[in-house]
């Protein structure tokens, strides 16, 4: 179990907690609990839908495989990139970071899916580091 920390709750929600009531608790301001029960208390108010992306993201950022993103010596310098388009991740970081829209990412490259962006931005979360570094490399360049 983790520290505690104070999380101001509704009272439905704060009922699911197994903790002793404090003076603000029962004046319906929060409660202290620990990050694991807050997280189940959240999970409890997702959908099924909502549940299944946040375990596909959890999942990404505990393992290192990433569908749809590889790297390959020869292929953009090894950077890593979307599966059959060639485009590096760091193309499209640089872009969003320039205030380009999924859309218009879309729009611009035709061969990319929204699933593609989606797994390119779950590679960087996890990958960070590695990209903007690559980014500071190409535009030194």
């Amino acid at each position: 179990m983790g520290k505690f920390f104070w999380l101001p709750v509704p009272h439905r929600v704060r009922e699911s907690f197994r903790v002793g009531k404090s003076k603000s608790q029962k004046e319906g301001r929060g409660c202290f609990v620990n990050k694991t029960e807050a997280v189940e208390a959240f999970l409890a108010n997702l959908t099924r839908g909502e549940k299944a992306q946040l375990l596909q993201r959890i999942a990404q950022d505990l393992g290192d495989a990433f569908p749809g993103i590889d790297s390959q010596p020869g292929v953009c310098g090894g950077d890593p990139c979307i599966v059959r388009t060639r485009i590096p991740v760091w193309v499209l970081v640089c872009a969003r970071r320039l205030g380009t829209s999924e859309a218009e990412l879309l729009r611009c490259y035709p061969t990319l899916r929204a699933e593609d962006l989606a797994n390119a931005w779950a590679y960087y979360r996890v990958h960070r580091e590695e990209i903007d570094r690559q980014i500071e490399e190409h535009e030194a360049a």
